[in-house]
């Protein structure tokens, strides 16, 4: 059975930090950030879940209001237990078609080959790189994804 994937919601939030702190360890939002997050849900925030019963991933977007602005992907995570089952594509289709029009921009670790791949497959293209980002001097990408007529 597929998750369904839908609109975060305040009652989400524990799994969420929970789930974060799985997924990312020392790289992982505090649970104020993530409060934080919940709090702009109204405004240029998406928080999308995949939800069996349990939540096993998620995505957040940042959405400016102005549409010329480009959309942020700023994190997208999958359950280790569940990765290389099609969420992180639900995810991703799901995100997407919230972002309809606009330019979406997301960073990635250069070694981060499987995220990489998805984002490739989903039609992201590498537009820049930032040398020497992340701790231990591993370099990020950063991403592109534009419509296709």
């Amino acid at each position: 059975m597929r998750p369904a994937i839908r609109p975060a919601v305040p009652a989400d939030l524990e799994a969420l930090v929970a789930l974060d702190k799985v997924c990312f360890g020392d790289s992982a939002w505090s649970a104020s950030a993530w409060t934080d997050e919940f709090a702009r849900l109204s405004s240029d925030r998406v928080v999308l879940v995949a939800d069996e019963g349990m939540q096993v991933g998620y995505v957040v977007l940042l959405v400016p209001p102005v549409v010329e602005d480009p959309v942020d992907l700023l994190r997208i995570a999958v359950s280790p237990a569940e990765r290389r089952t099609g969420i992180g594509g639900q995810l991703m289709t799901a995100a997407l078609q919230r972002c309809a029009g606009r330019t979406v921009l997301l960073e990635v670790a250069a070694g981060n080959e499987s995220a990489g791949a998805l984002y490739r497959g989903y039609g992201f293209e590498e537009i820049s790189r930032r040398r020497g980002y992340y701790a231990g001097g591993e370099d990020a990408l950063i991403m592109q994804w534009r419509e296709k007529d």
